[in-house]
């Protein structure tokens, strides 16, 4: 899969000193993620079973024990996945996933 992008996890644990625990957790999520060849919403489910499958191509993972969330839109036929929020539990329970 190509990851777009890898920059907005980056910004999250650079600049937000208390969320630098997140950076090895995401990190091992994104290599696990660059390797993978995911054609159906199963095939990820397959690989990350706590992943949530949401309608229109959009999947949130649980990252770091659950501590973080990171909300992503496939598209599968290009094997592209877009990062569009990373955040705490709280932040997550604040936006709306199938729109952000």
């Amino acid at each position: 899969m190509r990851v777009i992008s890898l920059s907005t996890l980056k910004a999250f644990w650079d600049n937000r000193p208390g969320y630098q625990d997140a950076r090895e957790p995401c990190l091992a999520w994104y290599r696990q993620v660059v390797v993978a060849d995911w054609a159906t919403p199963s095939a990820v489910k397959a690989d990350f079973g706590n992943a949530s499958i949401l309608k229109d191509g959009r999947v949130v993972f649980n990252i770091a024990g659950n501590k973080y969330r990171v909300v992503v839109w496939i598209n599968y036929p290009y094997r592209v996945l877009y990062v569009r929020f990373i955040g705490t539990h709280r932040q997550y329970d604040a936006i709306d996933a199938q729109t952000i």
